[in-house]
């Protein structure tokens, strides 16, 4: 096995360096290199011989932009990844008034199952190395010549489930002599893993967690998402409770809007009913008209009826946003890029 050097912090790349008996002062060098984007044999200030070594024995798991799709209507960038074992994951780079927010994948492929995701339809391959995390930042930094400073985790894969490697990732990427991104600046969105959500809570780190709710019925939140049959809606709610009293950090709530599935008005009074009922904080839902995938029958609902959701949910008591749209022309949301390519 190579060492895998970008999933390593500073002190820990110099005891590799050393190990295989270069100074100290060798690893800073590689170090600045690899948060550049940098391969072996562009580390111009390493000798020949030393940089042959790395090569040999280590490995830098910045994956390869195997694909690129820009939006003429908003310039959203969709990258395909393909990684050093020939798999592919995706990521969305994102212009915002506040700067560029990148949208990461965790996993290849995903076990959650949720019905209406083009993610999880063949299932899960294998869990992302923390380097393949922020290799996906590097590669889209390195291609944008713009500093990103704001993470999404919404991508492939379910966050919860890679927890080891997503952890190590998270105090990697706000490392101040590498990327340096804030963690008040980092989004973690969640099926509803309640014991890795108490897990997260004593981890003590500042970021944004998102909920994927889409219903507040169990019959009907476990028929698209079979999470819901391990963990149901009040259990869930009552570990974001808890989660909010442990980190003091809001919560957000993701609702994808199926047609004729979750999209009525008694649907949005039961969201904000359940939603009231239980959640002790301040409450934040994000309406999402569904990106339809072609291997399901789901329909997406139109602006108009997102608004009206929005509204009623706002008039009840919750605040609701329906979020814009980025990227529509390239389907800007994971999982069928992969899909195609892999076919």
């Amino acid at each position: 096995m190579k060492i895998d050097l970008l999933s390593l912090t500073l002190p820990e790349l110099e005891s590799e360096i050393t190990a295989l008996g270069y100074p100290k002062f060798r690893a800073k060098q590689i170090f600045e290199w690899m948060y550049r984007g940098a391969n072996f044999s562009e580390m111009s200030n390493l000798p020949l011989q030393m940089r042959s070594q790395l090569a040999e024995k280590t490995q830098i798991n910045v994956p390869i932009i195997a694909k690129k799709l820009v939006s003429a209507l908003d310039g959203t960038v969709k990258y395909l990844f393909e990684l050093a074992d020939g798999n592919y994951i995706e990521s969305v780079l994102m212009r915002y008034k506040y700067g560029l927010t990148i949208c990461i994948s965790s996993q290849v492929g995903c076990r959650m199952g949720c019905k209406f995701c083009a993610s999880t339809i063949d299932g899960k391959v294998r869990d992302l190395l923390p380097s393949e995390l922020l290799g996906q930042i590097i590669a889209a930094a390195k291609d944008s010549g713009e500093r990103i400073s704001h993470v999404v985790m919404m991508g492939i894969g379910e966050p919860l489930d890679n927890y080891d490697n997503v952890i190590r990732f998270l105090k990697l990427v706000n490392m101040p002599n590498g990327l340096g991104i804030s963690y008040r600046s980092i989004s973690l969105s969640t099926c509803g893993v309640v014991p890795k959500i108490a897990a997260l809570a004593e981890e003590e780190l500042p970021i944004t967690l998102s909920i994927s709710l889409h219903s507040a019925d169990d019959r009907a939140r476990s028929e698209i998402m079979p999470v819901n049959n391990a963990y149901g809606v009040a259990e869930l709610l009552c570990a974001c409770n808890s989660y909010f009293e442990k980190t003091g950090r809001r919560i957000s709530f993701e609702y994808t809007l199926i047609e004729g599935k979750n999209d009525s008005k008694a649907e949005a009074e039961r969201l904000a009913s359940v939603l009231k009922k239980y959640m002790k904080c301040p409450i934040h839902v994000n309406l999402i008209p569904l990106n339809p995938v072609a291997e399901r029958d789901f329909k997406t609902v139109d602006r108009a009826n997102a608004a009206k959701f929005a509204e009623t949910l706002n008039r009840h008591g919750v605040n609701a946003t329906v979020r814009r749209t980025l990227g529509p022309d390239i389907n800007a949301s994971c999982g069928q890029l992969r899909r195609q390519s892999t076919k």
